[in-house]
């Protein structure tokens, strides 16, 4: 029988595994002795002329650079064509920053229970805030509205705000009292998919509400309304009739509502200048209330209405930069804006 071959050398039992070597460990080496040179580390950066720290946009930061530089002023003509390229309206609409608020930002307890939707909340440096009639030192109460700019940044031109729940109705008609508003647009129904979106109108708490008159219009409702209330005491102030912003609310608050201020601003921009900005518009809405103009349907239905109403204006009037007599305004928006509390 022949033996096995084995490579161990002589005298090796070839099952006995060979000797651990262990390295030779390296010597400490302290921190500006590793990679690269000394010199990096000890380099003076102020005399770079560089600042030695760059601040860093935040998110919010350039949301708000966006919202206010966007601008797209449109001639009669541009937005026509405008109107009509749907896929470049969806990608405008798409780059606007949403702006909405989150509930830290909030910061008011227990408002929740006042809010229709939880994740559609008032910006904090926009939004109503309601206070007593009849006592300096009373609490300060919350509503989920914002005052909204009008046309040339006019403040407070509009109040945006969620349709009233049956618990948040006085609530509405404060908010009507103490901004001494005389028109409201209401764009929503009293109930909509079997649902109860407004708490209806009549009495509620110290106010009464009494229909004077109600007009019929076509895709729309007029009404006219008188609103007391009954104090215990002396008010503070005695609101003046009329002299408030015009307020306006559909469910959320955000969307047909939206559509509606961005309407409105636009017509008297094509009336006043015979050209219209609806980005920078939509953009002025968001930074007082986030979300403003929901859908992107919504922003290219205010191309297409715009668009008519434009050629509307060729049509009836030999262009001027003269404003309209109230009169002809009524006459012309009377599918925008309405006297007196109304629906459309």
């Amino acid at each position: 029988m022949s033996a096995a071959c084995s490579d161990s050398p002589p005298g090796e039992d070839p099952t006995t595994p060979p000797p651990m070597t262990t390295p030779p460990r390296k010597a400490s080496v302290r921190l500006q002795e590793r990679r690269g040179s000394n010199l990096s580390l000890l380099l003076d950066v102020s005399s770079l002329g560089v600042e030695p720290v760059c601040s860093v946009s935040t998110p919010k930061e350039v949301w708000l650079q966006l919202l206010h530089t966007s601008s797209r002023p449109l001639s009669h003509t541009m937005l026509h064509k405008a109107a009509e390229d749907t896929n470049t309206l969806n990608a405008e609409y798409q780059k606007i920053p949403p702006n909405f608020v989150s509930a830290a930002e909030l910061d008011v307890p227990g408002h929740m229970i006042k809010d229709r939707y939880k994740t559609i909340l008032p910006n904090p440096e926009s939004r109503v805030i309601l206070r007593s009639l009849e006592e300096e030192a009373a609490p300060d109460r919350y509503i989920n509205a914002n005052y909204i700019r009008g046309y040339k940044g006019a403040p407070r031109a509009y109040i945006a705000t969620q349709g009233p729940m049956l618990h948040t109705v006085g609530d509405f008609w404060d908010m009507v009292w103490q901004e001494r508003s005389s028109i409201i647009v209401m764009v929503t129904r009293l109930k909509e998919n079997n649902e109860v979106r407004e708490g209806e109108m009549g009495r509620f708490g110290r106010f009464i509400l009494r229909v004077k008159d109600s007009r019929e219009k076509e895709g729309f409702t007029v009404t006219d309304m008188e609103v007391q209330v009954q104090l215990v005491e002396e008010p503070i102030t005695s609101p003046v009739p009329g002299s408030g912003p015009i307020i306006v609310h559909c469910s959320a608050g955000i969307g047909r509502t939206g559509c509606f201020i961005v309407g409105s601003i636009g017509c008297q921009q094509l009336r006043e200048t015979w050209q219209v900005d609806i980005l920078e518009t939509v953009c002025q809405l968001r930074l007082d209330r986030g979300g403003m103009i929901q859908t992107t349907e919504q922003y290219q239905f205010l191309y297409s209405m715009l668009a008519q109403y434009s050629s509307q204006l060729q049509h009836s009037q030999v262009p001027t930069l003269v404003p309209p007599t109230p009169a002809d305004s009524e006459q012309r928006d009377e599918g925008l804006i309405t006297k007196g509390a109304g629906t459309l």
